[in-house]
């Protein structure tokens, strides 16, 4: 599990209102997950985040960790960061920003700065408007 830079807290709205703005319907599963999720900015895997519920105390099922987070995605509280066919990171901070992932250690580390892929604007195919980029530049440890 990795943690962001700036390492600052999540928004510290009341768990319950902001699933509710986003939409979610409240369940003691849904809140569990959410206190821990977003009680820092933070990186996590969803195997990640079983342990850590399960850890302080929550009993949620791996089905239901799945099904919240892919819910969070959904309603843009989280978002989605896919390394590749096995491994996906949750974020809690759903704000745009891009990503290193160092293959060797597995942390997913946040830019330092927003990088805005300009240079994309003109290549997109016609008629078509740019959405949203997501990168996630591949880094290693340099040899000693």
């Amino acid at each position: 599990m990795t943690t962001n830079l700036h390492n600052a807290p999540h928004k510290k709205k009341p768990v319950e209102q902001m699933l509710t703005e986003h939409g979610i319907f409240v369940t003691t599963q849904r809140r569990i997950i959410a206190e821990t999720l977003f009680s820092r900015n933070q990186h996590i895997t969803a195997d990640q985040l079983l342990d850590l519920v399960n850890k302080n105390g929550g009993r949620v099922s791996k089905a239901t960790i799945y099904n919240t987070l892919g819910l969070f995605a959904e309603k843009g509280l989280v978002r989605e960061i896919h390394i590749n066919a096995s491994k996906t990171f949750y974020d809690s901070n759903a704000s745009r920003h891009h990503h290193f992932f160092n293959v060797d250690t597995g942390d997913l580390i946040d830019m330092k700065e927003r990088l805005v892929p300009l240079f994309l604007q003109s290549d997109l195919p016609d008629g078509t408007v740019m959405e949203t980029a997501d990168v996630v530049i591949r880094v290693r440890n340099q040899a000693p």
